[in-house]
């Protein structure tokens, strides 16, 4: 038998770099100090938050911009707690993370010792799968079976509660050559009947529209959607965690759907014969209240690799159970080529020029979709785009035309203010050579604005963009439509961002004039040190 000569903690630590981390976000505290000793000597980078769910976010920004699980390291109790809004946002819509957090001691668990939590009890609703490791022994599978998990079928947060007895404890276990999970078989193909079904139906439209979302960024099947999409004539429309999904500049492109969306997307669906839609998950912000009436013209294919999606909000003609690039690649031979010229002439008949919402609605103010535009015109389109939640989050969504995948990253189903500022570190992190860019609300920016300091400490060249208009104010543009003008609630009086920018170290600018705006931008974008423009903009402007 051999020797246990390694702790649990440097178990953990040696099966983290196996998997392949090449960065972990964490804050420490008591039941995690072993894992953090071991960390102090890890081949990997570690990332200081300034708080829990600041680490989360800026592990999620990682996973979003690079494609690439992201690891997260926090303590017991509040440690724990702190995070699961992070891992709401994350398991939402569906990015591969795992979490290690520390525990009580085995033998202190259900005694309400000091920072304990039930930690599997906390975040079965908020992670895909969870585990409560029993020994040190355990560790090194553990570990592998929770990169399985996260990255599998639809991906998603996992988390490790380790208890700090079994971080010190001894063991000889290694990290096992196979993961072996005996009721988990996410890799389902399509039959041969639903790929035929699914090419009659593409041959035999008139009016067919593609909806593109996450699923379609998370398969890598951007450049397989674009050749169906080409070769048979559909325009395309996203969701808002599909965007970057499809080429917005492409003619096809029909750009968002839902309820904040552009009208041609949501005409073309209302009038369409085949909705093809992949990797969505039909949501209330897409469908509507009445998903009756929503495509209720045409038979709707759904195409999902995660089985309880189909028939969940929609009933469907055909639900196809698979990864989407290995259907499409499947399916290819049997489109015929097609163009569809009335459809589109018609569809293009209903779109709304790009001048609308740039003019001023009172003199002297700033509308918001002219700083997206001068964002735009600065990087050339050529931005990791990062928002908040809020009015500024749809802006950025519809005014930024996005070209690529994993260029735009946002809190979309859970719509977890406060995200912008740690995901647009994360994202920077992940993808150095890329500038980004993050939109944030003067709401959310205040909500983990103590995550500046870990983009100053380490000097990364991220651009943000705050729109101040002393409100909360998509809240306040519902009160303005649903109460009739009742405010409450949701006027906001804010710090003056530059000089709280300053206090972190960050140079920053407030902009007030709209002659100002495009030069203050510019001289921003092309900063190498992380830079802050706060714009004054009209609060009546709507999203």
């Amino acid at each position: 038998m051999k020797a246990k000569h390694r702790t649990g903690a440097r178990a953990l630590v040696e099966a983290l770099g196996r998997v392949g981390a090449e960065l972990v976000f964490g804050y420490p505290g008591g039941n995690v100090v072993d894992i953090f000793d071991e960390l102090s000597r890890a081949p990997f980078k570690f990332v200081l938050g300034r708080h829990e769910q600041g680490c989360v976010h800026m592990a999620d920004g990682y996973a979003r911009a690079s494609g690439r699980p992201a690891v997260v390291v926090v303590t017991s109790g509040p440690g724990l707690t702190n995070t699961i809004t992070g891992l709401g946002a994350a398991n939402m819509d569906g990015v591969p993370m795992v979490l290690v957090c520390g525990q009580v001691p085995l033998d202190q668990i259900g005694t309400d010792a000091f920072q304990e939590a039930d930690t599997t009890g906390l975040t079965r609703a908020v992670s895909k799968h969870n585990f409560l490791v029993h020994s040190a022994d355990e560790i090194p599978e553990t570990v592998a079976q929770a990169f399985y998990i996260a990255t599998h079928g639809k991906p998603g947060p996992v988390v490790i509660d380790v208890p700090r007895d079994c971080q010190q404890a001894l063991t000889s276990a290694e990290y096992p050559e196979r993961v072996v999970l005996r009721a988990y078989h996410p890799e389902v193909s399509a039959t041969a009947s639903e790929v035929s079904r699914l090419a009659k139906l593409v041959n035999g439209s008139k009016r067919p529209v593609i909806l593109a979302g996450g699923g379609v960024i998370a398969s890598g099947a951007s450049e397989d959607v674009a050749a169906l999409a080409h070769k048979a004539g559909i325009p395309v429309a996203t969701t808002l965690m599909g965007i970057g999904s499809f080429d917005e500049t492409d003619p096809l492109a029909l750009g968002l759907v839902g309820l904040h969306g552009e009208f041609a997307a949501n005409a073309a669906i209302a009038e369409a014969d085949l909705l093809l839609a992949l990797g969505v998950r039909f949501n209330d912000r897409v469908t509507g209240r009445s998903t009756s009436k929503f495509a209720r013209h045409a038979k709707i294919v759904h195409v999902d690799c995660d089985p309880a999606s189909i028939n969940k909000n929609v009933t469907v003609d055909l639900g196809i159970t698979a990864d989407i690039k290995e259907l499409l690649l499947t399916v290819d031979s049997r489109i015929r080529p097609a163009s569809h010229d009335e459809w589109l002439a018609s569809i293009d008949a209903r779109r709304r020029p790009r001048t609308e919402g740039l003019k001023p609605l009172h003199k002297g103010v700033i509308m918001p979709q002219t700083v997206v535009e001068a964002v735009y015109e600065s990087t050339k389109g050529k931005a990791i785009v990062v928002t908040d939640v809020g009015q500024h989050q749809l802006w950025a969504a519809k005014r930024f035309r996005h070209t690529c995948p994993r260029h735009f990253i946002t809190s979309g189903g859970m719509g977890a203010m406060g995200f912008g500022i740690p995901a647009a570190i994360g994202a920077a992190l992940a993808m150095p050579s890329d500038k980004v860019v993050a939109f944030l609300g003067d709401g959310g920016a205040q909500m983990t604005a103590e995550e500046f300091m870990v983009c100053s400490e380490l000097k990364l060249p991220v651009t943000f963009i705050v729109f101040s208009n002393g409100s909360l104010g998509l809240v306040r543009q519902m009160q303005r439509h649903q109460c009739g003008g009742n405010y409450f609630a949701t006027d906001l009086r804010s710090p003056d961002f530059v000089k709280l920018a300053a206090a972190y170290g960050i140079r920053g600018v407030r902009v007030a004039d709209g002659a100002k705006l495009g030069p203050a931008i510019a001289r921003a974008v092309k900063s190498k040190s992380p830079t802050l423009v706060e714009v004054v903009v009209d609060r009546e402007a709507e999203a």
